[in-house]
């Protein structure tokens, strides 16, 4: 029995040799004249004759153009049918268990038009289904190795060249090709933001890699365009464009009708976008090349001239199933299979070329040549190397350069400003005033944003209200809206815009309101922000700082989504950074180095700002002035605890809010002669388990007082590291319940307090007394 790859390729063989003289087909636009030159082998696309540089330079070039060398139908056939034959190898390979995924591009080679249409300088987010226009792209750049690439990725082969074996995308950085992983339409908020941004970082004078006239294209399928993360991009790109800002971003909806087995209403995309102020909508057919090409330059200069989104909807067919696993004959006919053999975008391209002259068996002769040099350039690989150890696979994670960033965070502290504007001179002004924590965030993003004029902040109320609890106020009258302006609403916009203004070359620090709103986008962190780095061996990285206001104990306002305490989400995901500052002396040094770890290497660091500490100035009584702190310029290294008390009979680990708690706890245990020590951890991923584990064996009893939920809590996490440290000593937790938290005084039932803080602490001072 045939399998799906062999039916493809015979029913394109059967439709090919069939073509005739029939009817005169539409002319490729500046098609050059003369014979069609021999094509160079896939495997090497230095086809050109342009340096890539200067497509760098032009960044206004169509590669249609006739200073290009190569007949143009021959250049888009070439693009297509090495996409294709990619596919029918990759089923190939998975057969002998030497390749790993299978979700192919077959049916959907139109989008090689979209890689002609644009240039290496047009940063492109794409769907998985672009083979060919990787392909196509790749024809740009001398000696571009896009076979090669594929391959590599198919086989989790350590040398290819943008996630090194760690899956298979479709990225490079020569091309322009920013990876993307396979969530459905994740990548849509970062598109937009990057295409919002481009603009900004150009005004502010701030170098990056795109061109002065790039665009951004991002391409999607039909079934994500119905995904919310997808209608969120699209409404913030007309939004933005409404207020009348530049949006240069081209929307791909490549539509084949299904969603794996689910199909997608004939018409709907049209009905759904097609008439949406502020959003031009233009249609091609993918199966008719010359009719689609003009559809498509237009597309693309539309968006190049005017700066405004713009909506292509390219129609296409999908071959091969779902994926690898996917039998499609469960849900479609074989009759309606066959029937969609007709639209196949390379028989339209053929078709093409046979008008211009080529024969048949000569396209046919090409598609095989293809076919054999990429079964050759598989056969070269195999046995190719893999990664090989945990320490190789996690390399480009996370990258810590603590010296480096240490060192441009000093630069900060010795510029940091009293009450006044920061005179920028690099001398040390000494200590500032006495703030609380929130004065204390302002004044360093004052601070910080004197600095350098890459960092920029913006959210909700962040630019004329100043931020809802006022740690934003007077930054958009001192920096301008350029650098601090407010968002729509929406969670996923913000942080996509903060992915999308790294790749700028700008250093964001957006700002989520309230933790409880951040947990409907928390996939921009864990499915964009720190992926982007591991799926490009840090050629691709989001220097990006989240503020956050959040965790429990706000009074007189809220309930659960202005008092919610659920972190742990932040502390699953590999490689970002969780700070979690309680006193005004951490918060500026913690701050600075969070921002410099995202301009030095990328970091992405989640700013943890408890609110109900924000304007607390009190610690023991009323009037003490005890949670004033002053700006000392200490750094505060990412990772590191700090030990805010110290004492001989048992260690309390905590943060947060837990720190103001358990220093009070304290003081009412030295009255039953209990000596506590605190500790703060600071730092909630990466844990300072270093420091956490040298304090508890200081005291050899160790209590983690921990203000989340009992249940997945950061608790588990310290009493995790205390074990495996090889901590034997007597330890206990006490948390909040499981439970959310309610309004008004009902969520002290729930809430951990200092009773069960002082109580914990005498059993376990108690029981070690009388072991």
């Amino acid at each position: 029995m045939a399998t799906p790859g062999e039916e493809l390729d015979r029913a394109f063989r059967q439709r090919l040799l069939a073509l005739g003289d029939g009817d005169e087909r539409l002319s490729f636009p500046e098609l050059v004249e003369g014979p069609s030159p021999v094509v160079p082998g896939i495997t090497d696309c230095a086809r050109s004759g342009l340096p890539f540089d200067r497509l760098r330079e032009r960044n206004s070039l169509r590669p249609h153009q006739p200073d290009l060398e190569i007949d143009p139908w021959w250049q888009l056939f070439e693009a297509q049918a090495s996409s294709r034959q990619l596919d029918l190898v990759a089923r190939e390979l998975q057969a002998r268990g030497s390749a790993y995924y299978t979700i192919g591009s077959a049916g959907h080679e139109s989008n090689a038009m979209l890689g002609l249409a644009t240039t290496v300088g047009d940063p492109a987010l794409l769907h998985y289904r672009s083979g060919g226009f990787y392909c196509a792209r790749a024809g740009q750049l001398p000696g571009a190795t896009p076979v090669r690439d594929v391959l590599q990725g198919l086989m989790c082969l350590a040398d290819e060249p943008i996630a090194g074996g760690r899956h298979k995308v479709f990225g490079h950085p020569e091309l322009g090709i920013i990876p993307q992983t396979s969530t459905i339409a994740s990548h849509l908020p970062r598109s937009v933001g990057l295409a919002i941004a481009l603009q900004r970082a150009s005004r502010l004078g701030i170098d990056h890699e795109w061109g002065d006239d790039a665009i951004v294209v991002c391409s999607f399928g039909d079934a994500s365009a119905n995904h919310s993360t997808a209608t969120g991009a699209i409404n913030t790109a007309v939004n933005t464009a409404y207020r009348g800002l530049p949006v240069p971003i081209l929307f791909v909806c490549e539509d084949n009708g299904l969603g794996i087995s689910v199909r997608t209403p004939a018409g709907w995309i049209e009905h759904a976008y097609g008439s949406r102020p502020g959003l031009d909508y233009l249609a091609a057919d993918g199966a008719d090349p010359a009719a689609a090409w003009p559809v498509i330059t237009e597309a693309v200069a539309r968006v190049r001239d005017h700066r405004r989104p713009v909506f292509l909807h390219l129609r296409t067919v999908r071959y091969l199933a779902h994926a690898g696993s996917d039998a499609e004959i469960g849900y479609r006919k074989p009759s309606e299979i066959e029937a969609s053999y007709d639209r196949d975008p390379l028989l339209g391209t053929a078709g093409e070329l046979i008008t211009a002259g080529a024969s048949p068996a000569a396209v046919l002769e090409r598609y095989d040549r293809i076919g054999e040099e990429i079964r050759a350039e598989a056969t070269r690989l195999a046995g190719g190397r893999q990664l090989a150890s945990a320490t190789e696979v996690m390399e480009p994670l996370a990258p810590r350069h603590p010296g480096l960033a240490a060192e441009l965070a000093a630069q900060w502290t010795r510029t940091r400003p009293g009450p006044g504007p920061s005179t920028g001179s690099g001398n040390d002004p000494g200590p500032g005033p006495a703030r609380t924590l929130a004065e204390s965030i302002n004044a360093t993003l004052a601070t910080i944003m004197d600095a350098d004029r890459r960092v920029i902040t913006f959210g909700e109320d962040v630019g004329v209200k100043g931020g809802v609890y006022g740690v934003t106020r007077g930054l958009a009258r001192r920096f301008g809206a350029a650098r601090v302006f407010d968002t729509i609403l929406d969670e996923q916009s913000i942080l996509g815009l903060g992915l999308g203004a790294g790749l700028a070359g700008l250093v964001p620090i957006p700002e989520i309101q309230y933790l409880a709103y951040l947990h409907n986008a928390e996939d921009q962190l864990r499915g964009e922000a720190a992926t982007l780095s591991f799926f490009s061996r840090g050629r691709f990285r989001n220097p990006m700082v989240v503020r956050i206001a959040g965790l429990a104990y706000q009074k007189g306002f809220g309930g659960h989504f202005h008092n919610d305490d659920a972190v742990a989400v932040l502390r699953d995901i590999p490689g970002i950074v969780v700070a979690c500052p309680s006193r005004a002396d951490d918060a500026p040094a913690m701050l600075r180095s969070c921002v410099a770890a995202a301009a030095t290497d990328g970091t992405v660091a989640v700013f943890l700002e408890p609110i109900a500490l924000y304007h607390t100035r009190d610690l023991h009584e009323p009037g003490d002035g005890g949670w004033l702190g002053v700006d000392h310029g200490e750094p505060a290294p990412i990772g590191r605890a700090r030990a805010v008390r110290s004492g001989a009979d048992l260690t309390m680990i905590t943060f947060g809010n837990g720190v103001p708690m358990s220093l009070r706890a304290a003081a009412a245990l030295a009255d039953q002669g209990v000596d506590a020590a605190v500790l703060d951890l600071r730092w909630l991923a990466p844990l300072p388990t270093e420091d956490l584990l040298a304090a508890a064996l200081r005291t050899g009893r160790a209590l983690v007082v921990d203000e989340t939920r009992h249940a997945g809590g950061v608790g588990e996490g310290v009493i995790t590291a205390l074990v495996e440290g090889g901590f034997t000593g007597p330890m206990a937790r006490v948390a909040s319940a499981d439970s959310f938290v309610p309004l008004g005084a009902a969520a002290q039932h729930v809430l951990l307090d200092e009773r069960e803080i002082i109580k914990a602490a005498t059993t376990l001072a108690g029981k070690d007394r009388t072991a």
